[in-house]
């Protein structure tokens, strides 16, 4: 891939990455302060709640404890009334029943007259006469003898009081310890705990750790200092909210714990402040525990953001990059292929001039030399080869291009497989033989020598893997062909026939082999280079047998050869299998290659003969030699031409001088019978059996001799 697009791609990715975690640490931020507004915002409006349903309470027992004292004022109204005994223990009376702890008349000028109970001091009496003209009752403090806070309710009343004097109120007394049980929790049991102070600073009720007698000396004594704020600020912010009647709300800090303070007016004609402080780890906890889930939910879905794009990236960076390796491929292709289009050109050009040029020749010599017979011959038998091989040229091109147009087409006629083995084998004997190649075809079990095929197809796929074997195979080299069958996956009607060439020649490399099916392709190394070649047998091969719907397939390697196996599943062809039937002969085949032994031997067991096999021509002297003393001579022994140690031709010689003529011998080979005519005519050898060994091959050679056998068996069972 271009530099500039993975650097694009680099670039692109990096600034998707930081633009990600900007975003996710502004969000952070934001989230966080806002967090805190929640926290503040909640712990106001908890604050506020536990602030009001106190204030409600104080409300509820204040007025219940006035009806109360209302009751003692309609129970003994004082119209009529005399100040004496009798007034006073009816109003004490009505203090018993009704739990107050003091009952006493308050004159105009501030004085008190205890009625019931001990003598009480009243605090903020000008707060308390003030109250009682506004709306005729009053609320405050006062203290007992033995100390003891006690909670003063007034009722704006005139009874008669000693010396003369009248009252403005009845004053009654409540233990402050019945007012703190009934508005607060018990302190081990609340989270959150409350005092009840006056504007002063001086507690009404307190919590017990509160030991302090002032509030304000409690803030400059325990609260540390916190957002930049020490004891003397806050407690100069308290005292202008109390002064303004204000609620005030803040976070503290009390021995190392941040604690939240809610501060507000008790009653609306109350000057007594009801301050609240809650533990602000509480609400932070819960709220920060969202957050943090929140937090890590964000982390999470932008992890998973990132990690998606990352992956859309690499994907799309691996798509991108296998797209640009298509392109490069497909323009090396092109590249490729036009170069071998013209390196085509120019081989075909080649190969054409050649023959062309031997024709035009041949033609002018033979005009030149039209008296002399065995000239004009001889021109012509070139002549005829030339045109030969211009028409293979002509046809392979013509092949490619039926196949690139889709317009070949297979006939699909009733063939011999070993007819058309016989073909190659005549064939390819003279390339073999000059360059001096071995050649051997080793027939395995065949179920069915009679298919339906395109003789000329199959012929042209088996022509060009054994051209190329011959052409690729140096000299002393060896070429063989397998072929075999076995059941098909196609049903009853059909045989899967496989065909192997293998050869001992250059071999070729692995990524080669990837390619050696495509047209114009042959391998770049100075072997093939020396090699004539158009680079489309193999392409037009490869049609072929897919057309046939078979497969083929190539293993090799540098140095060491070649194997090419075709697999095709043909429709088996009538044949009369049932009439190929030999008398129950014993034959001995002697070749050095055992593949061939053991499938000439069960061909002829097939047949109805008994054979043995051997691999060694001194041992089949052996075995020939053993029976023929036990007078039960072979009847037929079949030698390979070519074996190493003892040649057929060495081995026949030397059982004619041990056991006689009498065994008849057939000498087999997959080279020409001209060629070992005359070597053949010195030994006594009854004939030659062309290879491959196929089941027909060897009856129609051996079944003249069945009408002999048979007379002469009848003559021995007369006798």
């Amino acid at each position: 891939m271009d530099k500039k697009v993975i650097n694009f791609f680099a670039h692109s990715v990096v600034s998707v990455i930081i633009v990600c975690i900007a975003v996710f640490v502004c969000l952070t931020i934001f989230m966080g302060s806002k967090t805190e507004e929640s926290i503040q915002e909640v712990s106001n409006t908890y604050m506020a709640e536990v602030n009001q349903q106190i204030q409600q309470k104080f409300r509820a027992i204040i007025g219940l404890r006035l009806e109360q004292l209302e009751g003692i004022v309609k129970r003994t109204p004082p119209e009529g009334m005399e100040y004496g005994e009798e007034l006073l223990e009816e109003l004490k009376l009505s203090a018993e029943i009704r739990n107050f702890i003091y009952l006493g008349f308050m004159a105009e000028d501030g004085t008190v007259e205890a009625v019931y109970g001990e003598n009480i001091k009243v605090f903020e009496m000008e707060d308390a006469l003030a109250s009682l003209k506004t709306d005729g009752n009053l609320v405050t403090q006062g203290q007992a003898e033995d100390e003891r806070k006690v909670l003063i309710l007034g009722k704006e009343v005139t009874y008669p009081m000693a010396e003369g004097k009248n009252s403005i109120a009845l004053l009654a007394g409540v233990d402050m310890e019945y007012l703190n049980q009934n508005l607060f929790l018990d302190e081990n049991d609340a989270v959150v705990y409350s005092h009840i102070i006056d504007k002063k600073g001086n507690f009404i009720i307190r919590n017990a750790d509160a030991y302090r007698g002032n509030y304000f000396d409690r803030i400059v004594d325990r609260f540390e200092k916190l957002n930049g704020k020490d004891a003397d600020q806050y407690a100069g912010e308290l005292f202008s909210a109390m002064e303004k009647r204000e609620i005030y709300s803040t976070v503290i800090s009390i021995d190392g714990e941040q604690k939240r303070l809610y501060c507000s007016p008790l009653a609306e004609n109350s000057s007594w402040y009801l301050i609240s402080a809650m533990p602000n780890s509480i609400l932070r906890y819960s709220i920060s525990r969202l957050d943090r889930l929140r937090t890590f939910i964000m982390v999470g879905s932008a992890a998973i953001i990132l990690c998606t794009m990352c992956i859309i990236f690499i994907l799309y960076y691996r798509i991108s990059q296998r797209q640009m390796a298509d392109l490069n491929q497909a323009r090396e292709e092109a590249v490729h292929a036009n170069k071998a289009k013209s390196e085509f050109l120019s081989s075909m050009s080649h190969d054409i001039r050649t023959p062309m040029n031997a024709i035009i020749g041949m033609t002018e010599i033979a005009q030149r030399n039209l008296q002399d017979s065995a000239r004009v011959e001889d021109c012509l038998r070139k002549v005829h080869l030339s045109s030969k091989h211009l028409l293979g040229l002509i046809n392979d091109v013509l092949d490619m291009s039926k196949i690139e147009s889709g317009k070949m087409v297979l006939n699909m006629i009733p063939m011999s497989l070993r007819g058309a083995m016989d073909d190659i084998v005549n064939i390819m004997q003279p390339q073999v033989k000059e360059k001096n190649q071995y050649f051997d075809i080793f027939i395995k079990p065949i179920l069915s020598e009679d298919v339906y095929c395109d003789a000329v197809r199959l012929n042209q796929v088996l022509l060009n893997l054994l051209s190329n074997a011959v052409k690729f195979t140096p000299e002393n080299g060896r070429i063989d062909i397998h072929m075999m069958q076995e059941p098909s996956s196609l049903g009853e009607e059909y045989v899967c026939t496989h065909i192997t060439v293998v050869d001992t020649g250059i071999g070729m490399s692995e990524e080669f082999q990837k390619k050696i099916f495509d047209t114009f392709s042959r391998e770049e190394t100075d072997q093939v280079r020396q090699i004539i070649g158009t680079g489309l047998g193999m392409a037009i091969t490869k049609s072929i047998v897919t057309l046939m719907g078979g497969t083929i397939q190539v293993e090799s390697e540098h140095g060491k050869g070649t194997s090419f196996h075709v697999a095709l599943d043909l429709k088996k062809a009538t044949i009369h299998e049932e009439d190929m039937k030999l008398p129950e002969w014993n034959i001995l085949v002697v070749d050095d290659n055992e593949l061939l032994c053991c499938s000439a031997v069960a061909n002829l067991e097939e047949l109805g003969a008994h054979a043995d096999y051997t691999l060694d021509g001194k041992k089949a002297i052996e075995m020939i030699e053993e029976r023929h003393n036990r007078n039960d001579d072979y009847h037929f022994v079949l030698i390979d031409w070519k074996m190493p140690n003892m040649d057929g031709m060495e081995t026949i010689r030397e059982i004619r001088n041990r056991v006689g003529s009498d065994i008849p011998v057939f000498l087999i080979s997959a080279y020409d019978w001209n060629d070992i005519e005359d070597e053949a005519n010195e030994t006594s050898i009854e004939g030659f059996i062309s290879k491959p060994l196929f089941k027909s091959t060897l009856y129609e050679r051996l079944k003249q001799y069945t009408e002999g056998y048979t007379k002469e068996a009848e003559e021995k069972e007369a006798e």
